[in-house]
């Protein structure tokens, strides 16, 4: 009965979420049939992603909403988000063709930095032979 409600909890249960499903037993002696069946309880972290509220006074806009482009490899845009996987918090760059609106390269990381990006638009730059007169968008 404790493998069953802590395998229907998607392992998110303990002793004390276990013995309150009606389990006859006291949370202590679930706490110790537990670790000799080697289940141990893990609960998802809270994500907290900062969101800057003001524009980057050193680094001006001059895409400026102009979305519209008339030929390949002339703006592209990138963005950075995150996704849940087994073993915590992946983070994932992209990197998109404003004219084709298609994804034209990506990398992923454990860590939302500067490399991160870097290594998406490298990937890309490579990938597309070196264009000139480019103009790269974070959203």
């Amino acid at each position: 009965m404790i493998s069953k409600a802590f395998t229907d909890s998607r392992g998110s249960a303990g002793a004390r979420t276990i013995s309150a499903d009606g389990i006859r037993y006291s949370r202590y002696i679930i706490n110790k049939r537990m670790k000799l069946m080697g289940l141990i309880s893990k609960q998802a972290l809270i994500h907290k992603y900062n969101l800057a509220d003001t524009e980057h006074v050193d680094i001006p806009n001059h895409l400026d909403r102009q979305f519209a482009v008339t030929e390949p490899n002339q703006v592209w845009a990138g963005d950075v988000t995150y996704i849940w996987t087994s073993q915590g918090w992946s983070y994932l760059a992209v990197v998109m063709d404003l004219f084709a609106r298609k994804l034209i390269g990506w990398a992923m990381s454990n860590s939302p930095d500067s490399n991160l990006t870097c290594k998406a638009l490298a990937m890309t730059f490579e990938a597309r032979g070196r264009p000139t007169r480019l103009l790269f968008h974070i959203c």
